[in-house]
């Protein structure tokens, strides 16, 4: 658990050192809703939809739709899972006066590991992805025909969850604090190797053994391709759900 705090603070001080240099700083709340269909013991399918927007003024930034199948690997906690994600971005300034959506899409490939230290559940993710953009005319005021491969990102997220109390069987208060570096990679990447890291913390709730609801802080700290910097605080609710789609033994 002292690796976990360690590495988190360590990241928490490159960020403040990085946002001497010039950064915009954005109020956003995220809104998800996250269910899961339980196949099998071995496979489960995951849909996901995020809703994004500034706060002031109050106008659309992000939406996504990301869809991934995962496969657990034996007892060993580890497992692996492909997926796609359809992610509609607006402008990163909310003033902006043309408010163009782009899409883009994102297949990844990730594997993850999720042990126990005690009653802390700590869980690693490794995430690839592609990502294609929609092509734009050259004011961006427009799309056009087709989507352009820009560049490949890999993401690794640290993740402790703690049960605080527990209200009922298999219902628990939990606390999620998390902390997710994003790494560019291509040929068209230049100042911005480092992508973003994001570090966050939150109270998850079960309202039942298949249905949770959790609130949270995210910082979400963003180097742009010129080299400046988004700092964005964000308010964000969650919703899980799942779904057994296993046959009921008689």
């Amino acid at each position: 658990m002292r690796k976990v705090v360690s590495i988190a603070l360590l990241i928490m001080a490159a960020n403040y050192s990085y946002g001497q240099k010039n950064s915009t700083n954005q109020d956003l709340v995220w809104y998800g809703l996250f269910t899961t269909f339980e196949i099998n013991k071995k496979w489960y399918f995951q849909n996901e939809l995020q809703e994004r927007h500034y706060i002031t003024p109050t106008a659309q930034h992000q939406f996504l739709i990301r869809t991934h199948l995962h496969r657990l690997l034996g007892t060993s906690g580890w497992e692996t899972s492909l997926g796609m994600c359809l992610f509609l971005q607006n402008p990163n300034d909310p003033n902006a006066v043309d408010k163009l959506t782009v899409p883009e899409l994102r297949p990844h490939l990730e594997f993850a590991y999720k042990q126990k230290l005690g009653k802390v559940t700590i869980d690693h993710r490794y995430r690839a992805e592609a990502r294609f953009f929609h092509n734009t005319n050259s004011k961006r005021t427009a799309l056009e025909d087709g989507f352009d491969f820009g560049n490949f990102r890999l993401r690794y997220r640290l993740q402790a969850t703690i049960p605080l109390y527990k209200i009922a069987d298999k219902r628990f208060l939990k606390l999620k604090v998390s902390d997710e570096i994003h790494l560019n990679a291509g040929n068209k990447i230049s100042k911005n190797v480092f992508e973003q890291n994001r570090i966050y913390t939150g109270i998850g709730y079960d309202i039942s053994q298949n249905l949770s609801f959790e609130v949270g802080y995210l910082n979400w700290f963003q180097q742009r391709p010129n080299g400046d910097f988004y700092n964005r605080d964000i308010l964000r609710f969650t919703v899980a759900h799942k779904i057994n789609l296993q046959k009921k033994e008689e």
